[in-house]
């Protein structure tokens, strides 16, 4: 459920943008959708862990930083709401506190669509889910920072769409297989067809 919540709040999220900020309303579904997000990444995590051990023990924590720069973002956007500020006068102000800018913002925010690329490729080489579900995975994760850097909401909307749907499939996927592997199959014969071969 909470693999469809993130990419679904964030899609929202895009529909309450103002002229030149996100704005309280879209800074608060920013900051509740990267809180679903993890919840439900954590628990694809838990299921990938059979198949690809090495993957999940980085990406877990790759991926709970990821997530605390997103937030931040989000309430970085409420407060522009709050005090009446512009995206860039509050950018500007952020940068006279590097050590805030950086460890909140400049790294944790750009590891968000490193992790879900970093997913995509995943799915794909294990052949975990769907072909389309991998590659949108990827594209979603290259459009997503070019909608947040030039602030075009078409952009921002095509970018969300093209992650909430492998998420919608993945979420689904997590609610209705008959196993806890994301390719509905046994772990051990997730572990059979992912092994190498003797």
């Amino acid at each position: 459920m909470f693999l469809i919540l993130g990419p679904l709040l964030n899609l929202a999220s895009g529909f309450f943008w103002e002229p030149d900020r996100q704005g309280v309303t879209a800074g608060t579904l920013v900051a509740l959708s990267c809180t679903c997000w993890l919840i439900g990444l954590i628990g694809l995590y838990g299921r990938l862990r059979v198949v690809a051990p090495r993957y999940t023990a980085v990406a877990m924590p790759v991926t709970v930083f990821a997530s605390v720069g997103g937030v931040a973002f989000g309430v970085q956007s409420i407060h522009e709401g709050l005090f009446d500020a512009s995206h860039a006068t509050t950018i500007e102000l952020l940068d006279q506190h590097p050590f805030a800018a950086w460890s909140l913002y400049w790294i944790p925010g750009p590891l968000f669509p490193l992790v879900v690329f970093g997913l995509g490729v995943l799915l794909l080489r294990l052949r975990a889910a769907p072909l389309p579900v991998g590659v949108l995975l990827c594209l979603g994760a290259l459009a997503f920072p070019l909608s947040r850097i030039t602030r075009e909401v078409t952009i921002a909307h095509l970018a969300d769409l093209l992650l909430l749907l492998p998420f919608l499939y993945l979420g689904v996927r997590a609610l209705t297989g008959r196993s806890g592997s994301p390719t509905g199959r046994s772990a051990e014969a997730d572990r059979e067809a992912t092994a190498p071969s003797r």
